[in-house]
């Protein structure tokens, strides 16, 4: 994230009781409490989200001009583009989500923006405990993976004639959701997954901003990074392959 955009802070939203060492410039850890098993994890990410706007809200209370845009990511995402241009092409959103083209499960939680006006932070905490009240009254059974996911898309589709035929376009949108505008971004640009298993694709197109190592994907990264972080010049069209894991993958 800090090759791309150089001036940003990285805050990694953590259990109080583990143990990271984190020795990098502009870069934090940031300690919630809260129920952190396995069986509740997605569950506590909203919390903490929520946690941490509440902070962030009071902290822009006392200094109105110290405006910060935020953006949350899964820890297996990686960045690979400026994300600045969101907040400047689309100036009127409070906060951002991607989307793809799946009926049942349309919203990707992995990647939320926040616009760091009052009003922005505001409108979308109150958007994400929305969420959590439908997750826990409606889809508890799947803490463990997925409610998060299903409670968004139930949230959103709650309002009247909203036009889900979007989903199936890879162009970006806006939509006002219960007081809070929405902007929804493409996954195939801002949430983009490789393909799973060899053979299956042929290089990243080339306006991916975020790529997200979805399951079994989290063995690509450190040998990714570590060609990249090695390779002063990568070629555009360039098909590494990675050999990790079980089977090779073209990226």
């Amino acid at each position: 994230m800090q090759v791309v955009m150089p001036q940003s802070d990285v805050i990694i939203l953590t259990d109080p009781v583990s143990d990271l060492s984190v020795h990098r410039n502009r870069v934090s850890l940031y300690p919630i409490q809260g129920e952190y098993s396995r069986d509740k994890l997605m569950l506590q990410r909203i919390r903490s989200y929520i946690t941490f706007l509440e902070t962030r809200l009071h902290k822009l209370s006392q200094n109105p001009r110290d405006i910060t845009h935020y953006i949350f990511t899964d820890s297996d995402i990686a960045v690979v583009d400026d994300l600045g241009q969101i907040f400047r092409d689309h100036p009127n959103f409070h906060m951002a989500l991607t989307f793809r083209n799946n009926k049942g499960q349309p919203l990707n939680s992995g990647f939320v923006a926040v616009r760091g006006t009052s009003d922005g932070i505001l409108r979308a905490k109150l958007f994400l405990q929305e969420v959590l009240k439908i997750y826990v009254s409606k889809y508890i059974n799947a803490s463990r993976m997925l409610g998060d996911q299903l409670a968004l898309a139930w949230v959103v589709k709650s309002k009247p004639h909203f036009d889900t035929s979007r989903f199936a376009k890879t162009v970006a949108f806006s939509d006002d959701i219960g007081g809070t505008s929405i902007l929804f971004l493409p996954c195939a640009i801002y949430n983009w997954t490789p393909p799973e298993g060899a053979g299956q694709f042929h290089g990243m197109p080339l306006n991916v901003k975020v790529v997200h190592f979805k399951g079994s994907r989290k063995r690509l990264m450190l040998e990714s990074w570590n060609f990249y972080s090695a390779t002063p010049d990568i070629a555009d069209m360039l098909c590494l392959i990675l050999g990790s894991g079980r089977a090779k993958y073209d990226f």
